[in-house]
């Protein structure tokens, strides 16, 4: 009986997965402290309108001490989307 051929070829082995990378969930060290700061900013801005409405220059603003406020409130909302 005639022998058969061998086989020469090496058996296949799929290639590795790399390692998943690490997400970094952490944010940065200056967001909390933005966000703090514009909220404390507004806060005290507008208590100090209030507080200080006979100051000429303070009235002379007049309404717009409270939109100032209320902006400096809602960058550190905007700020605050970048916390993880």
């Amino acid at each position: 009986m005639p022998k058969s051929k061998t086989r020469d070829k090496v058996a296949y082995t799929p290639p590795t997965e790399p390692k998943p990378q690490k997400i970094k969930l952490e944010s940065s060290a200056w967001v909390p402290r933005f966000m703090v700061a514009f909220f404390v900013i507004g806060l005290g801005w507008m208590v100090l309108y209030y507080l200080a409405s006979s100051i000429s220059w303070v009235d002379a603003l007049g309404a717009w001490n409270v939109v100032i406020g209320f902006g400096f409130i809602a960058g550190g909302f905007a700020i605050s989307t970048r916390w993880r």
